[in-house]
């Protein structure tokens, strides 16, 4: 299966991802949240950094729910920061 080169605007969205994520996590290592969350430390560096622009469904879903995020509320945050992106 031949995979598609990202677009821009799923660069940007992963970033901004990575960077709600890493705010959430706050002082919690990121060690202590991958484990709650049930995934490698390295695949959660990886989407906080925004190199994993587009994680796995049950990924974000593992994590948003160690963190307390609810999927309405991360998706409505991404969303936001998009279109204020686009403004500037």
């Amino acid at each position: 299966m031949v995979r598609l080169p990202l677009t821009q605007a799923e660069v940007a969205r992963g970033e901004r991802l990575g960077a709600l994520l890493r705010r959430a996590r706050g002082p919690r290592s990121i060690l202590e949240v991958a484990l709650s969350a049930g995934i490698s430390p390295e695949t959660l560096r990886k989407i906080e950094s925004g190199r994993v622009a587009t994680p796995a469904f049950t990924t974000i879903a593992a994590v948003a729910n160690t963190l307390e995020l609810s999927l309405d509320e991360l998706w409505s945050s991404i969303a936001s920061e998009h279109r204020l992106a686009q403004l500037h």
